[in-house]
């Protein structure tokens, strides 16, 4: 359910996001979910990808400074209120959510998946686990 999140400061100006994408591309590396969020001057970067040690040498050695967290990844049921089955859970532990962004692809079970970075990370998934087991009778699916 934890995957390591690769996040990066950027300049607002026209190819700087482009030129991450690049370098990315030509190391084989894929980026299976983003989000970018940003102000008047800089750009943070956030994105989950198929090899995040790689992403991290590769963005390292183009001069890029690179923090790396863990945030959940898990499918939520694709129907009106369905981001409930994770947000409930969470606030009732009182557990925040910072942000959540799509994954760029489906879980086995063909739902959508999040990614949730979160304030308690160790104690959510376990919040998460549980409540998924209890609620829908099977272990919780993740990346």
């Amino acid at each position: 359910m934890c995957v390591k999140q690769i996040s990066i400061s950027l300049d607002n100006v026209p190819g700087k996001l482009m030129d991450v994408s690049e370098r990315l591309g030509v190391e084989g590396i894929n980026i299976r979910a983003i989000s970018v969020a940003d102000t008047a001057d800089i750009s943070t970067v956030r994105f989950v990808t198929d090899d995040p040690e790689k992403t991290n040498n590769v963005l390292r050695s183009h001069g890029y400074s690179v923090r790396i967290t863990d945030v959940i990844a898990l499918e939520v049921p694709d129907h009106p209120g369905g981001l409930q089955a994770v947000l409930k859970p969470l606030r009732a532990a009182k557990i925040n959510v910072h942000y959540l962004y799509p994954y760029l692809g489906r879980g086995e079970s063909g739902q959508p998946i999040v990614i949730v970075g979160v304030d308690k990370t160790d104690e959510a998934v376990n919040v998460l686990r549980n409540n998924w087991v209890h609620t829908f009778g099977k272990e919780i699916y993740a990346l």
